[in-house]
């Protein structure tokens, strides 16, 4: 029999681990090898790459949806005790109870509710049956507790899965209402499945019999038939949505605007008994349920019986208006750093953008008039004014004409939202956009589109946006329709040209680009800034629980989503079809926005002074020092000295893998990389940087080794055809050149077969041997 000590990690769980648990545990219980994260995407420049995916040796489910244990593996070269504090680790993360390590000798236990470990033998691992009983006993769980959660979850084959926090934020849920709490937040950042879950909870409590009636709400039509036609639909059958207050007692699931139960002096909703539902959940939660005063939340009152569940990316807490008062403290809170952190969120980069008149300002000459013989008030105009009190007509273009670069330098098909400060100026900027991509426009006028409250013809492009699948719009202009419940997954550039007030909107405007479309080409998203907002990213509040509405400066000059409650807003949108839920435009304040007094002027000369790039650090935080001096520390944290990362680098057979293993660590080579002509290694990149070696450029590296005499040790053949490997390496990356195929290039092809050179080299181990030679001198210093 092969020595333990002999016997890799896979050959240990093969011969001893899982036969081990297979004795009490069934297949459908145990999931091997499982990835319970997708692994980060570090931006490298333009392109991004995903790191290591999270995954769990062993995660064993007592039922479906209920997880019970990680065992973490390790070759019997380490004790058994080796796996136990990345199993722990896990353990936190997924939120599970049990934890044990093994190495092939016998298994170590540690209870995650008791903080106790102990040993066991490989013959004494745990039953399913055995671990439920201890973690009810320990956790007290009632009878109640105990059929809510052994209720499977809804799945049909091929169907989505619960991802790992989806499963945390179902079961907290349906544990506290299982021990009577009557209110719950749930707090999900954009683009994490909210629907998805609320489906699960409706599904597992209608299936377990604990519900008879159930009312989903929201305040934008898109939020309701979204839900509808995708994670609700298993539902149809008994699911109704109501539309022009028509109430039918039939159905079991009930899905309604605001404005369906409630139009102006109108309560529909009465004509249900009070304890008609049993359970309304009310989705973006912060929007309207927050507020106990407005006309909405009478709805919530009296239906006070049902148990409410709020869900939201973004709860409010102000002096007025608080998610939590209401809800109690959040039940689960699955932020979007964490997301970020997990892959299943896009990452982003701040292009911040400082045009000379926002840093110094406009003041106009005494007696200066406007474009329609205006006189403009003696005073200094500010970016906070620019669009608001004052219009550069050359601003709106210089921001165009910036934005349009931007996308010409890396993909003018790229889907693109603007937010703009308000209607009129979401008009200039359509215009001015058309200007700057006229030979696109041409092509298809759906190229530039605005979509604003006011605007029938762009909303109903609205679907077309959206969809992954449908090529224009492209750039939409837009105020504040498509600042939330917009389920965006291509868009893979935000403009802000206004000022964004709310933390709270500032999120949700953010969260239109985190949703990651790998197949179409989305793994990170970029955020051009021309109003200062990313100042939020660096607020403790910007991915923290909850948000505060006001940051006190700007937004007491601009509207905002979050002023524009659902009461304030003008009767002319309030009508029968819900076209205020579908807008999310503010037109009756954007009607009085029009009416103000504004001045428009053109002629001023406005430039682009300078840009910065941010990107997110490991923590998700942004980087606010140079990107090179962020690299350099933190390569020297691996490598302190060249010599260290010149051996590293030597070493390392595949250069890519360091390389990818170096973007995780946060050095940045791309960005830097783009800053010297083409032509260099990225060895000499990474020289530079951590250790300010000036970089030598392939063609340099190349010449010296000709030069150097070191091609005389071969023949005249196999000088040849490492000269053919030297040309190669001029366009190509050290790793093309040490792989076999690069043999089957048609220059090499002329002089022999891939087989016949490697033999001349006297076989595989010696062709293998010149080319770690060869890599070595062409890296000799």
């Amino acid at each position: 029999m092969v020595d333990k000590k002999q016997m890799t990690e896979e050959e240990i769980k093969l011969n001893f681990i899982t036969p081990a648990i297979e004795k009490n545990w069934n297949k459908q219980q145990m999931r091997m090898e499982y990835f319970f994260t997708d692994g980060r995407i570090n931006i490298a420049g333009k392109k991004a790459k995903r790191g290591k995916a999270k995954k769990a040796d062993y995660l064993l489910f007592f039922t479906d949806n209920l997880p019970l244990a990680v065992v973490e593996a390790k070759d019997n070269n380490h004790t058994v005790l080796g796996g136990m504090q990345q199993a722990i680790t896990y353990a936190h993360i997924l939120k599970v109870p049990f934890v044990y390590s093994s190495n092939g000798d016998g298994f170590v236990e540690h209870d995650m509710t008791t903080g106790k470990e102990k040993s066991l033998s490989l013959s004494d691992f745990p039953s399913p049956e055995d671990l439920w009983q201890r973690h009810c006993k320990v956790t007290n769980i009632s009878q109640e507790q105990k059929d809510i959660a052994l209720t499977p979850y809804y799945y049909k084959p091929g169907g989505k899965i619960p991802r790992y926090y989806q499963f945390i934020a179902i079961n907290r849920t349906l544990d506290a209402i299982a021990k009577g709490r009557r209110r719950v937040l749930i707090v999900l950042a954009t683009g994490t499945g909210k629907t998805f879950v609320a489906f699960q909870i409706m599904w597992k409590l209608l299936t377990a019999k604990k519900v008879k009636k159930i009312l989903f709400l929201a305040d934008r039509n898109i939020l309701v038939d979204q839900s509808r036609d995708n994670d609700f639909k298993p539902l149809q059958k008994v699911m109704t949505k109501i539309e022009k207050h028509q109430v039918d007692t039939g159905y079991q699931v009930y899905l309604s605007l605001y404005q369906q139960l409630k139009d102006k002096d109108e309560n529909y909703y009465k004509e249900f008994d009070r304890d008609f539902f049993d359970l309304i959940i009310i989705d973006e939660c912060h929007r309207s349920s927050a507020d106990e005063n407005s006309n909405w939340h009478d709805i919530l009152d009296y239906f006070k019986s049902a148990v409410h569940i709020g869900m939201t990316a973004t709860p409010r807490e102000t002096e007025d208006v608080s998610n939590i008062h209401y809800f109690g403290d959040p039940i689960y809170t699955y932020s979007l750093k964490q997301g970020i952190e997990d892959g299943f969120l896009a990452p982003y980069k701040v292009i911040r953008v400082n045009l000379d008149i926002d840093v110094n300002g406009f003041r106009p000459y005494k007696g200066m008039l406007d474009k329609y013989g205006n006189e403009l008030d003696d005073r200094l105009y500010e970016q906070k004014d620019f669009d608001n009190i004052l219009v550069v007509e050359e601003r709106t273009k210089t921001v165009a004409k910036r934005l349009s670069d931007y996308l010409k330098e890396v993909d003018r098909y790229a889907k693109t939202i603007v937010f703009c400060v308000d209607i009129p100026h979401a008009e200039r900027m359509r215009q001015a956009l058309i200007n700057e991509n006229s030979d696109l426009f041409v092509e298809d006028p759906r190229y530039i589109t605005q979509i604003t409250g006011d605007n029938e013809e762009g909303k109903k492009q609205l679907d077309n946006f959206i969809d992954a699948f449908e090529k224009y719009p492209v750039v939409v202009v837009t105020s504040r329709l498509m600042s939330t419940g917009v389920d965006a997954k291509t868009c893979k550039v935000i403009a802000l040209d206004r000022p964004i007030g709310s933390m709270t909107e500032f999120k949700q405007i953010i969260g239109r680009g985190t949703r990651v479309r790998e197949d179409r080409g989305k793994m990170f998203f970029t955020i051009l800034d021309f109003r200062k907002n990313y100042t939020k990213f660096s607020d403790p509040d910007f991915d923290g629980e909850p948000v505060s509405v006001f940051d006190v400066g700007e937004a007491e000059n601009f509207p905002n989503d979050d002023n524009n409650t659902l009461d304030n807003r003008s009767d002319e949108n309030n009508n029968n079809s819900g076209s205020i839920a579908e807008s999310g435009e503010n037109y009756g304040d954007e009607k009085e926005h029009r009416k103000r007094k504004k001045y428009i002027i053109d002629g001023i000369p406005v430039e682009v002074i300078n840009e910065h790039v941010e990107y997110l650090d490991a923590n998700g935080n942004l980087i606010t020092m140079s990107i090179i001096d962020y690299s350099r520390m933190n390569l020297k944290k691996v490598y302190p000295m060249f010599e260290d990362f010149r051996k590293a680098w030597l070493a390392n057979k595949k250069k890519s893998e360091l390389l990818d293993q170096l973007t995780e660590d946060g050095v940045f080579i791309d960005p830097v990389k783009d800053t010297f002509e083409k032509g260099i290694d990225e060895y000499d990149i990474l020289s530079y940087i951590g250790y300010e070696k000036e970089p030598l450029s392939k063609n340099e590296r190349i010449d010296a080794i000709l030069r150097s005499g070191y091609l005389d040790k071969f023949t005249p053949g196999n000088q040849e055809i490492i000269k053919l490997l030297l040309d190669e390496y001029r366009t190509k990356s050290i790793d093309e050149l040490m792989n076999l195929k690069v043999l089957e290039l048609p220059q090499f092809i002329q002089i022999n077969s891939p087989m016949k050179i490697v033999k001349s080299f006297g076989g595989k181990n010696k062709y293998n041997e010149m080319l770690d030679d060869v890599s070595g001198n062409i890296y000799i210093a």
